[in-house]
């Protein structure tokens, strides 16, 4: 079985399009759709990896992942985070916040399947 990849978005396309490069390549992927309880389903899943959105209904993505982060369980998880905010100043509050990889949409495939190998080693 392949490694759990935990995909929090909101984004109808970029789930499918996210689950469905990734399923294709091996992955275990489960989705949630908002910020409210994705910690909830974090705990649930148990991730190998979390690619993360930053604007959710509920709660921002770097809420979620201060919460990640200070959570001893999860701490140590790689997070990607996927976003449309692409200006330095929030690159820098993600990486700040504890993110291992920030990622801007529109992006590629490639880039994605690219950036969770590498995150877990794969």
């Amino acid at each position: 079985m392949g490694k759990k990849v935990l995909l929090i978005e909101d984004e109808p396309n970029i789930i499918e399009a996210v689950s469905f490069i990734l399923s294709r390549d091996g992955w275990d992927v489960k989705t949630h759709s908002n910020g409210h309880d994705a910690m909830e389903a974090v705990r649930l899943r148990e991730p190998d990896l979390i690619i993360l959105d930053v604007m959710l209904p509920g709660k921002s993505g770097f809420d979620i992942l201060a919460e990640i982060r200070v959570d001893a369980d999860f701490a140590a998880t790689p997070v990607l985070m996927l976003t449309a905010r692409g200006q330095t100043k929030d690159r820098e509050m993600a990486e700040r916040a504890g993110a291992s990889q920030y990622m801007t949409k529109p992006f590629s495939n490639a880039d994605v399947l690219a950036a969770v190998r590498d995150l877990v080693g794969a």
